[in-house]
């Protein structure tokens, strides 16, 4: 099996041998992932089904294989643009000059991916990494072991061993994995493991872009449709079982009674049931500790093997419920008297991924943003926003570090380069040591202060 360094190594060796990756030949790769991944698209459906004990074969070829491979079509097309040197300005004293800033690869990039969306939170960042130019190493989920092994099958077919390398193993593979002199290092997971790997690169300076979780807040205010609201917030929720960083994780009633809620939410639930179930007895035995003590309303009927309907949660403030990211399809409700104080809300609690409206006015969008700290706020609807490649995706805080998707990863797995060409003379060469009485008078003259 090979290891973290023997990876590694062999692309360190590749990249000193075969050099940088041309333009044209990073859309060539891409546009080889995206029909590699759609080719296999039932393969990963079949093998995510069986690694979950039962996951919605929907859920898996919109949120990790159309996704990706949409990602990576965008990205194709936009390529050559984003690798444009970019001019920058020259101060009058230092002309004849011209100056720029160019885009150069890091080198080899290192991911570990979730089992949540093992395909997807595996291929976007390395599509973005090999669009700036680098190769990839991806750490698949132990969690999802036959999603892991076609996730390396589409490394290989996609981009071929001299490009990208896949690592497979269990915690101490990726601690392993953490602790390499990577390039950059992305990471997926919880905000505890994520301390522990920024910890990790730290040691070897190791850039990174974290992304971790938290507490997503749906805030329903006054002038929300409430069963337009109610029919959202579940639709997302129940994208792959509730089991979504960016699933809206607490309910926020401004202006609306828990009952006027959970009727909306009992209107449409039956119709609204998630298509696979949760993905470990671990991860269900989780669920009901932190449940424990809530007050449930189900909305449906729970199915076969780890499959549990969607359900409302009602818990006093110190429950875990409303403490713990859920990660799962319980959705507490929380009656607060008004906007202020669902800002104070959300502004006591570590910042989260996003932050859901409904309802809201312009001025009442503009105070929300204005009083709190997420990676994202969304109007309207929930969860889809990450699908879209031309926006940064990422987190703030305890919720992440550094983005990703589209331009926002080709920049930061690039080096952005200064390049500078100085003419034969300029002004500035006036305070060349040894300096000149008039040199030092002229100094004296520009940094005086203003009267």
């Amino acid at each position: 099996m090979t290891t973290p360094a023997e990876a590694l190594a062999a692309l360190r060796a590749a990249e000193a041998r075969d050099g940088r990756l041309a333009v044209d030949h990073r859309r060539e790769l891409l546009a080889r992932l995206a029909e590699e991944v759609l080719r296999r698209g039932e393969d990963l459906a079949t093998a995510l089904d069986a690694d979950y004990g039962g996951r919605g074969r929907q859920d898996t070829l919109l949120a990790d294989v159309l996704v990706v491979a949409d990602a990576a079509r965008y990205s194709r097309r936009k390529l050559r643009g984003w690798a444009r040197p970019r001019r920058a300005a020259v101060p009058f004293p230092f002309w004849p000059a011209t100056a720029w800033e160019e885009p150069v690869p890091k080198g080899v990039v290192g991911i570990i991916a979730p089992w949540n969306y093992p395909v997807q939170l595996a291929l976007w960042p390395a599509l973005d990494a090999v669009a700036a130019g680098n190769r990839v190493v991806v750490k698949p989920s132990e969690a999802t072991p036959r999603t892991a092994g076609v996730i390396a099958a589409v490394l290989e077919a996609a981009f071929g061993p001299h490009i990208a390398r896949s690592v497979h193993g269990g915690p101490d593979v990726a601690a392993d994995f953490a602790a390499q002199p990577w390039d950059h290092l992305v990471f997926t997971g919880g905000t505890a493991t994520g301390r522990k790997v920024a910890e990790a690169a730290a040691r070897n300076l190791v850039p990174v872009t974290l992304e971790l979780g938290g507490k997503c807040p749906a805030v329903v205010l006054p002038g929300a449709d409430l069963a337009r609201a109610a029919s959202d917030i579940l639709a997302a929720k129940a994208i792959n079982a509730g089991q979504t960083c960016i699933a809206p994780d607490t309910v926020l009633l401004v202006g609306h009674a828990p009952d006027a809620f959970r009727a909306a939410c009992q209107a449409v639930g039956g119709a609204i049931a998630p298509e696979g179930g949760l993905a470990s007895d671990a991860q269900a035995a989780r669920l009901d500790a932190l449940a424990d003590g809530a007050r449930l309303t189900p909305l449906g009927e729970p199915g076969p093997g780890r499959r549990r309907p969607l359900a409302l949660a009602e818990a006093a403030p110190e429950s875990p419920l409303l403490q713990s990211e859920i990660f799962g399809p319980v959705l507490p409700m929380l009656a607060l008297p008004d906007l202020a104080a669902a800002i104070a809300w959300i502004a006591a609690r570590p910042p989260p991924l996003a932050i859901y409206l409904f309802g809201a006015t312009r001025e009442e969008e503009a105070a929300l943003a204005g009083g709190t700290r997420s990676g994202a706020i969304v109007t309207g609807r929930a969860v889809e926003y990450a699908a879209f490649p031309a926006l940064g995706f990422g987190g703030i805080g305890a919720s992440g570090i550094g983005r990703y998707h589209g331009r926002a990863g080709f920049e930061a797995f690039s080096d952005m380069r200064a390049r500078v060409r100085h003419g034969p003379w300029s002004l500035s060469r006036l305070f060349d040591i040894p300096r000149s009485r008039f040199a030092k008078d002229l100094i004296g003259k520009l940094t005086k202060p203003p009267r």
